[in-house]
């Protein structure tokens, strides 16, 4: 039996007082990769903050990675971001420090104490991403690729069994956007790592097929087909 990472059931999810998705119910396995579509301001974002715990779930049950989203409370959201990588779309790297110590940062603020394993744990992130000699440089001295390539690294520090991409390729120009995608499925496949991915970049989609969560009128269609408007 597949191992549940993400569940939604009935859930209802909130802007403040605004009721932007209704009646969302969501399964995503071990290792699976899921897009989520739909037009701007249709409720990917929420849908996303409402995973990593920055909108609270009011209305219905959520489960994240062992965590349910409804007994969520600002003592739990740190244990809960543990267990899951974050990849943005602006990379939002530290610019005054290098890779290594932008990782770095990452382990210290959530609890790594031991240097020797930091840095192991560092070079091996590292490595997955295909940037094992550039631990050392500063952000402005890499492309665009690789910086989102560091941040999916610090996405992986804690062995997250669930990466939230937001936008990954939107920077990104065309090439360079297929081998971010191919470095995602890649750790999707590899290492059992549960994907979701909102992305308005049709042409990925095309090139790298996987199942699909659209976002439209309140509602979240599951699996559907649906035209690349």
């Amino acid at each position: 039996m597949a191992e549940i990472i993400v569940e939604l059931r009935h859930a209802n999810i909130y802007q403040g007082d605004n009721l932007i998705l209704q009646d969302t119910n969501i399964v995503a396995n071990k290792g699976e990769f899921v897009y989520l579509v739909g037009k701007t301001g249709t409720g990917k974002s929420s849908l996303l903050k409402t995973l990593y715990g920055d909108l609270p779930l009011k209305e219905g049950e959520g489960l994240v990675a062992g965590f349910k989203l409804q007994e969520m409370d600002w003592k739990k959201v740190p244990y809960l971001r543990r267990s899951l990588g974050v990849v943005f779309q602006d990379f939002q790297l530290l610019t005054d420090r290098n890779v290594n110590d932008n990782l770095k940062f990452v382990l210290q603020a959530t609890g790594w104490k031991d240097v020797k394993l930091m840095d192991e744990k560092i070079a091996d992130v590292l490595d997955k991403v295909g940037l094992r000699s550039k631990g050392f440089k500063m952000p402005f001295e890499m492309s665009g690729g690789e910086q989102q390539r560091v941040d999916i690294a610090r996405a992986l520090l804690n062995s997250p069994k669930l990466i939230l991409a937001d936008e990954p390729t939107g920077n990104l120009d065309p090439e360079t956007a297929d081998e971010i995608m191919q470095l995602l499925f890649q750790i999707s496949r590899d290492y059992g790592t549960t994907i979701i991915m909102a992305t308005h970049d049709y042409r990925v989609i095309h090139k790298f097929p996987a199942r699909m969560l659209r976002t439209e009128r309140g509602k979240v269609i599951d699996n559907a087909t649906i035209s690349m408007d």
